[in-house]
């Protein structure tokens, strides 16, 4: 008979490990499965593209419906100016409207000049927002509101279909440059060889600019206004611009025999604003 032994202990293994190789049967099917799950994972999302710039412009001027032409141009600024009450400022600087009237306040008026702010900046541009009583936040102006005879004169370029052939900018100064340089539909022309036509914008310095001179263009941004030729007759110019008098206003202003605004010497007929420059549009349409 075989004597009784007692185990050598409870976690003796009786049998011999079994080799198993399952990490490297696994690591490529692991790897495919992990490329696998990589390549369904969605894209990881960009920003969308801004919006163009002239988005909020109606289809009419920013396809546009017509070629951009002097006529259309025309008959929106006069269009603009029956508004304010065909008002004509051909005083001395400084005279009209009288004090304490600002026609650009009236009801429905300073919500006009918030349409030019509107379609004559570009969608982005923090000054689209504004009217002749409140900033783009609703809140009232403690004194004047910003100038807006720039913005005026972007709004009849864009809606006559300029598009981005125009510099849009809530100083005359900017485009006025970009015409010295032949930029866009614009062109600078001196004020004793080139008579303005109907369309065209003629340009003067304001502020510590009043003596800006053609030769001094393009140069740093600087004041100005501007205004656009509604009518050329022998001798005289119909022209209509914004924030004049607080209003779009018309007013008169002298030529030469030959139309043009000063005289060879460089002398400008027009004793109460200091005309330097014209500005030639390039339209499209005749």
């Amino acid at each position: 008979m075989t004597p009784w032994r007692e185990p050598e202990s409870r976690n003796t293994i009786m049998n011999p490990p079994v080799e198993l190789h399952v990490v490297p049967v696994m690591r490529p099917l692991l790897l495919a499965l992990l490329l696998a799950a990589c390549a369904q994972r969605p894209p990881t999302a960009s920003a969308p593209p801004p919006p163009p710039p002239d988005i909020q412009v109606p289809d009419y001027a920013r396809r546009p419906f017509e070629p951009f032409g002097h006529t259309n141009a025309v008959a929106i600024a006069l269009r603009e100016w029956r508004a304010f009450g065909s008002l004509v400022d051909d005083n001395p600087p400084g005279v009209f409207p009288p004090p304490g009237i600002r026609p650009d306040q009236q009801p429905g008026l300073w919500q006009r000049v918030g349409d030019y702010w509107w379609g004559g900046q570009d969608y982005a541009a923090p000054e689209s927002g504004w009217t002749a009583r409140y900033d783009g936040y609703g809140n009232a102006y403690e004194s004047d509101a910003p100038a807006w005879s720039a913005a005026f004169i972007s709004y009849v370029m864009r809606s006559a279909g300029a598009r981005r052939r125009f510099t849009y900018s809530p100083l005359h100064a900017d485009y006025i440059n970009a015409a010295a340089r032949q930029e866009g539909a614009l062109a600078a022309e001196r004020p004793e060889t080139y008579p303005p036509q109907q369309g065209d914008l003629i340009c003067l310095g304001r502020g510590n600019a009043r003596a800006l001179r053609f030769e001094d263009l393009p140069g740093p941004r600087f004041l100005a206004h501007c205004d656009l030729v509604t009518a050329a007759r022998p001798g005289l110019l119909d022209v209509v611009g914004g924030n004049v008098g607080a209003s779009v206003t018309l007013k008169h202003v002298p030529t030469t025999q030959a139309g043009t605004l000063a005289t060879a010497d460089g002398t400008v007929l027009d004793r109460r604003w200091p005309w330097f420059v014209v500005l030639r549009v390039n339209y499209d349409a005749p």
